[in-house]
């Protein structure tokens, strides 16, 4: 399958495809989906302003919650569905402390939440005919922690596992969910080593890429990392380690045409509830500043008036925008009905 798409690259290289925010993106683009936790939500708002202009990817790649969203767009969900299923997404839907395990296991629990609820969601959300369903070429990826090697899952690739199993897998972050025990070893979240995987994409035949990239910023109020304890300190250590893999990714880019969309989220937490409305829209009007459609930036969610500021580096091939400020967000989760919160202060995500 991969030698096919590789052979019809030449004999398409003569036709047109399309060009969107000033990038000719050729015949067969591909969406590149980032990982970021439920920042990663604001996939679906870009998603609805690329629709909006007819884009057609030829092929789609996901990583942790890009995977989930990926997947769904694959299987043709419509957007104002899954944006609608987004709104209703609760805590208890997919973050449950196990608080039996730690409490009898302490640091030797394998993560502070259950997987169940998780898995639970992703088979609900899913196409029930898994692989089968796609009717757009996705792949995604995960990371087998014994050898410390990127594993890909989907069409041209492993489909040896469930969809549902192979999008957990790509979702397991480190330290929060238990890691997947699959066949050929123990995964974890793919954004470990490649949260947004550019070069897969190219290694796939893309004539052209749009890159959505809701990870983590460069800075962090370091402050409120230390007062939010330990998981918040590892939580910021990840971010620091995986954002530097795309930052020095992108800046060495030098592959098919780029169009790259950074929404401004810095200083959201990678489980923050409270502002999926916000993540939403602001994917929304960063799809549309990056097609040329500008719209002014939105009023943070927790009002404190807008963006603090915005560095934009431009390159012919690759269009890169950072915004900083925003409010900070406890991590709070529940362990069922009627069980007390827990605050952690996780700051950011990978």
């Amino acid at each position: 399958m991969l030698n096919f798409w590789k052979k019809s690259r030449k004999n398409a290289s003569a036709r047109s495809g399309p060009v969107l925010g000033g990038v000719d993106l050729g015949p067969r683009p591909w969406l590149v989906l980032g990982g970021g936790g439920l920042k990663g939500l604001t996939h679906l708002g870009v998603w609805r302003a690329l629709r909006k202009k007819g884009f057609e990817p030829a092929g789609i790649l996901g990583t942790s919650i890009g995977a989930l969203v990926g997947a769904c767009l694959a299987a043709e969900r419509e957007v104002e569905e899954l944006i609608l299923l987004a709104k209703e997404l609760e805590r208890t839907d997919i973050a449950r402390i196990q608080r039996r395990a730690l409490w009898i296991s302490g640091f030797r629990a394998q993560a502070l939440f259950r997987e169940q609820p998780l898995r639970d969601y992703l088979e609900e959300l899913l196409p029930p005919g898994g692989w089968d369903a796609l009717v757009v070429r996705f792949q995604t990826n995960a990371v087998e922690i014994n050898r410390g090697r990127t594993e890909w899952f989907g069409v041209g690739a492993r489909t040896d596992v469930t969809l549902a199993q192979a999008i957990y897998a790509s979702a397991a972050l480190p330290v929060f969910y238990p890691p997947a025990r699959l066949p050929g070893g123990v995964y974890v979240d793919g954004g470990v080593e490649f949260a947004l995987p550019l070069h897969r994409a190219a290694e796939l035949g893309a004539t052209g890429i749009v890159a959505v990239d809701p990870g983590a910023g460069e800075e962090a109020d370091a402050n409120k990392v230390v007062t939010g304890g330990m998981l918040a300190m590892h939580q910021r250590v990840f971010s620091i380690m995986s954002g530097r893999l795309r930052r020095d990714a992108l800046t060495h880019w030098d592959g098919v045409p780029l169009l790259y969309i950074r929404p401004r989220l810095d200083g959201y937490g990678t489980f923050d509830f409270e502002h999926v409305p916000y993540f939403l829209e602001e994917g929304e009007r960063a799809g549309k500043e990056a097609l040329g459609d500008a719209e002014p930036a939105l009023a943070r969610a927790s009002g404190s008036g807008g963006a603090s500021g915005s560095d934009v580096w431009e390159d012919p091939m690759v269009r890169m925008e950072s915004g900083r400020g925003g409010p900070s967000a406890d991590l709070e989760v529940e362990d069922g009905p009627g069980a007390s919160s827990s605050g952690t202060g996780a700051q950011s995500s990978g």
